[in-house]
């Protein structure tokens, strides 16, 4: 049995109905408007989507449209790899909670980990920058 990896879960409380941060953050285009720190920008080429990162170009797919507020993705930063990242968004009274996990990829050391988690809660604030703006 593999070992675990080690995890870190992140949340963000949204001023605006779950439906609308789905919609939103499902369209793979608007990936630039939050997810700043990972996304450059984003296209679509042979029916697959690539994004633009500061690491160089990756790819990506999102977990198919559903009514539960899954956003999961997997993330390929090269051929035959592919990261699972489990994003969530779930009602909180009138508005919402987005719910992040980053896992401790193998040979990552605890530094960068510190730093991906330091990235995705600025992409959180963002998103939620974003999503208040347009409500």
């Amino acid at each position: 049995m593999k070992p675990l990896f080690k995890s870190h879960t992140l949340n963000i409380s949204i001023n605006c109905k779950p439906e609308k941060i789905y919609k939103f953050a499902s369209n793979l285009s608007n990936f630039p408007q939050w997810a700043k720190t990972f996304c450059r920008s984003v296209k679509k080429s042979k029916g697959k989507w690539l994004i633009e990162t500061p690491q160089g170009p990756i790819g990506v797919r999102l977990a198919k449209e559903n009514k539960f507020g899954i956003l999961d993705h997997y993330i390929s930063p090269s051929a035959g790899k592919e990261v699972y990242v489990p994003l969530r968004v779930v009602p909180n009274a009138s508005g919402s909670e987005v719910i992040f996990t980053v896992f401790q990829q193998p040979n990552m050391t605890n530094e960068s980990f510190k730093k991906d988690i330091a990235l995705v809660e600025k992409d959180l604030k963002n998103l939620k920058r974003v999503m208040e703006n347009k409500s």
